[in-house]
Formats: structure tokens, C-alpha cells, sequence
């Protein structure tokens, strides 16, 4: 497995658990290990061996000094050896879902992208398959990021896609998607948690959100604008006595949680501990309702069965809300508009019941179309096997 899991961001995690027991019901005598951000936490979880991704451990903290700007540097060349080492000791390396192909955050291309890439060209050179299974895409407008990441889908050896977008996105840059499988995110073979009794909680899920990869510019603006409209938001439903429940879905989230707390200062609001998407499901089971962010939180919710709002910050969340039959229900992350939200919050509970109706209808349908992809990746990954 190869990834930035154990890093803190719980959709990332959840792919790994995923896929871990897709490996463990058609592969129960597969040795498993990870070349991964977190190894610790990735070995304390879920009790395989995990190496780290970066020789230099300072890989994601910013280089203001020559000390460090050297480390990193060397750094790069010594991750190119680590890494095909790594690789031709495995029999299969398999990149568990993630959006590894697309920069709808922001992202530089000697940090993940130039870690796929070497990966992937080390499985082209040691002849060892590289499969990125359930990955998201999207259109790259850096030309050095948008090059790492077509070379990167080239050079794997099986490719397959959480949505129609993502396959579309790569046949754009380049890349032959001919025989790209496209199936639900990987989260929805997830066990869901049993609904809870009707409930006046809502779950707003939020986001360190400074905009996409494109947005660096005004990436403090748009940051400002989503927290003063999230802000706004929760203290209108606290107004009306509704009880707020805030979500994360990374580290990086805790500090948006302690700003809306603080701004609306109030026992009706509070926040959960959450430390997989198997809590986030749980937390979305027992809310009458739920607006989020994060695509992660969006999925929890959904899969849950729960009414979700999406504050959307990229395509593949539109698409997923599309999948699980609520396009209606979008509005943008970057223009959070107090009003208009709770006026479309208003409506979402209003067809509460018909929307938890088509939710159920469409996680039957997600889980039968993962359990056919399984299969069919089964058969890719281990033909002599299964033959």
C-alpha cells in the first residue's frame, strides 16, 4: 500500500481500510505493508508494517533556510532509490483510492506528485504492477504537477476511477482511459452504522479551506469569506435552538472549529472527536441532517443515509452528490452566502423523507457495483491466482 496515509486525513485512512479488507476476504494470505506519510499510525491502526514515504523528514514543512532547502534536495535523490527499492520487493503495490490525481488543493510538484511518479516508474522498471484503484482526477492547470501526474497514470499498471469526471480528466491530459474501470468511492464498502431515532442535531462538516491550487493568490480571501459565511450559517440554526455538531476530516480542521466556536459561543454548539470515518458515519447517523465540506464528510454522510448539503470545492464533490441522487442540494465553498445556505438548508429537510428513501436506494446500488469492481480487480491483480 502507498500513500499519505496515517497523516491525519481520515478519507484517506478510511481508503486504506477499504481496501485492506478487500485484500483480506479474496487474498487472506497476502503479506501486507505500506510505503506511507504516517507510519506509525498506519502500523498502530491497522497492525501491518509501514516505512516512511520521505527519507527527509522535513519533506512537508516550509524550506526558509539553506539547511534545509539542501535536506530537501538531497531528500528527492535519495527517495528515487528508496522508493524502487521499496517496490521491487513487493509482488502488487496498490495506491488506495485518495485524490492522487489532481490538485484541487494546494499542492507542489516535488512534493506528492514527484513521490507517485517514482513510484510508479519504479513498478515500470522492476516490473512490478502499480494499480491506482478508486483514485480521483482532475484537470491540472500547473504544467510541472499536470506532467508528473500523466507520466505517473501512464506508467501504472492498472487505473480506475471514483467517478465518470475523474476517467475524463486523465483521457484529457493524455492519458488512455480505454479500459479505466470507473466505480463508488472506495468508502462505500465501508459498513454503514444503523440510523439513528429522528433527531434535531445538525452535523456541519468543516475545512481549512483556502481555495484550490490555482487560487494561492487570493487564498486568504477565500478563506476569510468561507469562515465568516460558516459562521453565519451556525448561528442561525443556534438562533432558532438547533443543536450544531462541527466535523473535521484532518488535523488541519481543529483550528476552524476553535474559531466557530468561539464566535458563536454557545452550548447548543460543540464538537466531535472523531479518528475514522467510521466515527464521522456514526456522528452523520445520528444528526437530522448535515452540511459539509470536506469530500470525505460528504461521503460519511451519504453513506449513512443521512440528508447532506454539500459545500463544494471541486467537481468531484458535485459528481458525487450527482451519484447519490441530491445535485440540488450544492453550494459553493468559495461563496458562502449565509442566506442563500439556510434557504437551501431549509429546503433539503423539507424533502427530508424522500431524500433518505433515494439515499437507501443508492447505497444498495454503490455497494453492488464496488463488489463487481472487486472482483474484476482481483482478476487483474492476481490472474494466476484466480484462474
Amino acid at each position: 500500500m502507498f500513500g499519505l496515509l496515517g497523516s491525519g486525513n481520515l478519507g484517506n485512512d478510511g481508503s486504506l481500510e477499504a481496501l485492506l479488507g478487500y485484500l483480506r476476504a479474496a487474498r487472506p494470505d497476502a503479506v501486507v505493508d505500506a510505503l506511507c506519510g504516517g507510519p506509525e499510525a498506519v502500523s498502530a491502526r491497522f497492525g501491518i508494517p509501514a516505512t516512511r514515504l520521505h527519507w527527509y523528514r522535513g519533506e512537508y514543512r516550509t524550506a526558509s533556510r539553506a539547511g534545509a532547502v539542501v535536506g530537501k534536495g538531497i531528500g528527492k535523490l535519495v527517495d528515487a532509490v528508496r522508493t524502487a527499492a521499496w517496490v521491487r520487493r513487493h509482488d502488487v503495490v496498490i495506491v488506495p483510492g485518495m485524490g492522487v490525481l489532481e490538485a484541487t488543493l494546494p499542492l507542489r510538484p516535488w512534493g506528492f506528485p514527484y513521490a507517485l511518479f517514482l513510484l510508479c516508474a519504479s513498478g515500470r522498471l522492476t516490473r512490478t504492477p502499480v494499480a491506482l484503484v478508486g483514485v480521483g482526477a482532475a484537470r491540472i492547470g500547473s504544467r510541472p504537477v499536470r506532467t508528473l501526474v500523466r507520466w505517473s497514470a501512464r506508467l501504472a499498471a492498472h487505473r480506475s476511477y471514483r467517478d465518470d469526471l475523474s476517467r475524463e480528466a486523465m483521457r484529457a491530459m493524455g492519458v488512455d482511459t480505454s479500459r479505466d474501470a470507473v466505480h463508488p468511492d472506495l468508502a462505500f464498502a465501508l459498513p454503514a452504522p444503523p440510523a439513528g431515532p429522528p433527531s434535531d442535531v445538525v452535523c456541519v462538516g468543516v475545512m481549512a479551506f483556502h481555495g484550490g491550487n490555482d487560487d494561492r493568490a487570493r487564498a486568504e480571501e477565500i478563506h476569510r469569506r468561507y469562515l465568516d459565511g460558516t459562521v453565519r450559517f451556525v448561528r442561525a440554526l443556534v438562533a432558532e435552538g438547533r443543536p450544531v455538531r462541527l466535523l473535521t476530516g484532518d488535523g488541519v480542521d481543529a483550528a476552524v472549529v476553535e474559531t466557530i466556536l468561539g464566535a458563536v459561543d454557545s452550548p447548543l454548539v460543540s464538537a466531535a472527536e472523531t479518528a475514522s470515518l467510521a466515527d464521522l458515519m456514526k456522528e452523520t447517523a445520528a444528526a437530522g441532517a448535515v452540511v459539509a465540506t470536506r469530500y470525505h464528510n460528504l461521503i460519511c454522510a451519504l453513506r449513512a443515509g443521512t440528508p447532506t448539503l454539500a459545500l463544494t470545492y471541486a467537481a468531484k464533490s458535485g459528481a458525487l452528490m450527482d451519484r447519490m441522487g441530491l445535485a440540488a442540494y450544492c453550494h459553493p465553498a468559495d461563496e458562502v452566502d449565509a442566506e442563500r445556505l439556510l434557504a437551501r438548508f431549509r429546503e433539503l429537510e423539507k424533502n427530508a423523507p424522500d431524500l433518505r428513501r433515494v439515499l437507501a436506494e443508492r447505497n444498495l446500488a454503490a455497494a453492488r457495483e464496488l463488489d463487481a469492481h472487486f472482483t474484476a480487480l482481483t482478476m487483474a491483480l492476481f490472474p494466476a491466482e484466480v484462474s
